[in-house]
């Protein structure tokens, strides 16, 4: 290298040196990251003990990490080169070639039997007949779409031994083989960890049986598809942008029982909605919130079906696009959910008011659940 050229390196390395850091201190910085959706870190206030614990240093390079400029785009060179040395798990998301799939591990199999008892112990308790279902994921369905001998949690053995230790209190609705049989059909997003419209629906006829009742046909439902550009959980966690973009549908029976008054209430303040759909979402990140809106500790569903039949659903968010088609079934459904309920449900309802209990869980969230064992279900 000649000596030019050396000292034209030098230039560079030490523009580059200077540079960085201005426009790092200049740019603007987000408190919030719409394509990972998850709140940036915030710049650690300096103190005596956050330094002597080592704290703050943890948190400033978290901060900057954050905040470093093009920050996205530097992440998305990172898992393009991931994904050209042959790497196919990136932040606990498989990459196929169709869809993402969330990487699950052995549960505490202990805990879990706490979660099992509980709900046992809700069934003993209370006179409402008591229904659970473990509702499989895609990493449960789509297990064969996975690189050779990559580690995965069997969904179909974790759902059949929780459900064998349910007692003969609790009604088990398996779905596994209802999913199985559509897995050919949209069921589940590729970019989220959600079932789609219409693996709700599968889900539902199955369950709607065990619950008494007939399932609607599906030529019986308007579908409307009100948003094509859905990115989900998994896209947020792995910002591969490959994956096609989601649908998403909403269902409509035509002819059929209508809503007639939503109670929204969030352990703190109660607001009342004539729909079960929030559309405002549609034109944010999260917009599968469209189904129910935000997770919330209670909401009461109020409907014109003339058969004064009420559900009590204790539920995870796969519930949220299940509900609808339930509301054809019942004038009145209470919706819990665990993880915003800070005393007691029984703030908020009492179980036998209810003829029909419906626990609903995903296998990835009642695997991992912390809520159930320590539920107020009694106090």
């Amino acid at each position: 290298m000649s000596s030019k050229q050396k000292i034209l390196s030098a230039i560079l390395f030490a523009a580059i040196i200077v540079v960085m850091p201005v426009i790092f201190i200049f740019s603007k910085k987000s408190s919030y990251s719409a394509q990972e959706n998850r709140m940036l870190s915030k710049l650690p206030k300096l103190n005596v003990s956050a330094v002597s614990d080592k704290s703050y240093m943890h948190d400033l390079e978290k901060y900057l990490s954050d905040h470093f400029p093009e920050r996205i785009k530097w992440v998305q060179a990172k898992m393009s080169l991931d994904r050209f040395t042959g790497k196919d798990l990136i932040n606990g998301i498989y990459i196929t070639d169709s869809m993402l799939i969330e990487k699950l591990h052995e549960p505490d199999y202990d805990e879990v039997k706490k979660s099992v008892q509980a709900i046992n112990n809700f069934a003993e308790h209370y006179k409402t007949d008591v229904f659970a279902m473990i509702a499989p994921t895609s990493a449960g369905i789509y297990q064969d779409m996975l690189p050779e001998f990559a580690p995965q949690l069997d969904q179909r053995k974790f759902i059949s031994e929780s459900c064998e230790n349910f007692s003969e209190n609790v009604n088990v609705i398996d779905i596994f083989n209802t999913m199985i049989c559509e897995k050919d059909n949209y069921i589940y997003y590729r970019n989220d960890h959600h079932w789609t419209s219409y693996g709700a629906y599968c889900a539902y006829k199955t369950s709607i049986r065990q619950l008494g009742d007939i399932a609607v046909e599906p030529d019986r439902f308007d579908i409307e598809h009100v948003s094509s550009n859905f990115k989900g959980t998994f896209y947020s966690k792995c910002l591969y942008d490959k994956t096609a973009a989601d649908v998403i549908d909403i269902f409509s029976c035509k002819n059929g029982a209508e809503i007639t008054d939503v109670i929204c209430n969030d352990g703190v303040s109660e607001t009342h909605y004539d729909s079960i759909y929030f559309m405002d979402y549609l034109g944010k990140k999260d917009k599968y919130c469209v189904f129910m809106g935000e997770n919330r500790a209670y909401t009461n569903i109020k409907t014109n079906a003339d058969n004064g039949k009420k559900l009590l659903i204790i539920k995870d968010s796969y519930a949220n696009s299940f509900i609808p088609f339930l509301t054809q079934h019942y004038s009145e459904i209470a919706v819990i959910d665990l993880r915003y309920v800070k005393t007691s449900i029984r703030d908020f309802v009492d179980p036998d008011d209810y003829e029909q209990t419906l626990f609903l869980y995903n296998a990835s969230t009642f695997a991992e659940d912390k809520n159930i064992k320590i539920a107020g279900f009694f106090n």
